[in-house]
């Protein structure tokens, strides 16, 4: 079952005959690194067919430790995405996480994005809906997709039909996540596109002062999600995942990010009937 196709930014239609790709680093590091990355990833776009969305948050509030880095907070963080918007022509996706950050980053984003823990925040949704950008609402670890009707419904009561949900597993006993695959016919048969984020579902949530994970799986959880009918992808993407300042067990590197991607899209192509260009 297909869902209802929701443009999220100019040129890249969700639940259309593409595959679409949010992908970034978790946090903006450094500024001249954050556009380097977007432009490795409009280069890879290009080389795929791939509509791409770049994606790198401004602050990461519910990181686990007090002491782990957030980013450079609103301000800062939008100036250098309004630069790789400007200099690559890539649409933008952000996180917010209150209210008052929306119409700010709006100005900049083409895709708000609502923090898997904030997805039944109903005032943070209603204000990111109401600015008119797309809103994606990543499901919550302890959400069933069915759930996730009511958080959309919130955001399409503004009039914003531009929704989308993503999903990135489910909270099975302590530390460790399992998608459900049956997640995304779910939500299409609600009329909702979803979005597969590969790398936060190889997460291992609280296990440490910081996140862990088990970066080995992205390729199989990517392609098995492809086939279970998700609507587009999501992972995040590092020159030296291993120094990355948030998430370096789950980001993939430049080259395994085009690898995966590749891969995935020799099964989107065979469910839609597409011959591969080569």
């Amino acid at each position: 079952m297909k869902s209802e196709s929701v443009e999220l930014a100019p040129g890249v239609l969700l639940g259309g005959a593409a595959l679409p790709v949010i992908a970034g680093p978790c946090v903006v590091e450094e500024p001249q690194q954050t556009l380097e990355i977007a432009r490795t990833l409009q280069a890879v776009g290009s080389r795929l067919g791939l509509p791409l969305i770049f994606k790198a948050s401004f602050d990461k509030a519910n990181r686990s430790s007090l002491e782990s880095f957030r980013g450079p907070g609103l301000e800062a963080g939008l100036e250098v995405l309004e630069q790789v918007a400007a200099e690559t022509g890539l649409p933008v996706l952000t996180d917010v996480h209150e209210a008052s950050q929306c119409a700010k980053a709006a100005e900049i984003c083409a895709v708000l994005q609502i923090p898997a823990f904030l997805c039944r925040q109903t005032d943070l949704i209603l204000a990111a809906a109401e600015t008119g950008r797309a809103v994606n609402l990543k499901k919550g670890q302890f959400m069933a997709p069915d759930d996730m009707r009511r958080a959309v419904d919130k955001a399409r009561s503004t009039g914003n039909s531009k929704v989308s949900v993503t999903e990135r597993g489910v909270c099975f006993g302590y530390h460790n996540l399992v998608v459900d695959m049956r997640s995304f016919e779910i939500l299409h048969a609600e009329g909702i596109p979803v979005i597969y984020d590969v790398t936060h579902s190889l997460q291992l949530p609280g296990a440490g002062a910081e996140t862990g994970g088990e970066r080995q799986f992205a390729e199989p959880l990517a392609r098995a999600a492809v086939a279970a009918g998700a609507d587009g992808l999501y992972l995040e993407v590092h020159p030296q995942p291993d120094r990355a300042r948030s998430d370096s067990t789950t980001q993939l590197d430049p080259a395994r990010a085009e690898a995966l991607l590749t891969s995935v899209l020799s099964i989107h192509r065979a469910l839609s009937g597409e011959e591969s260009p080569n």
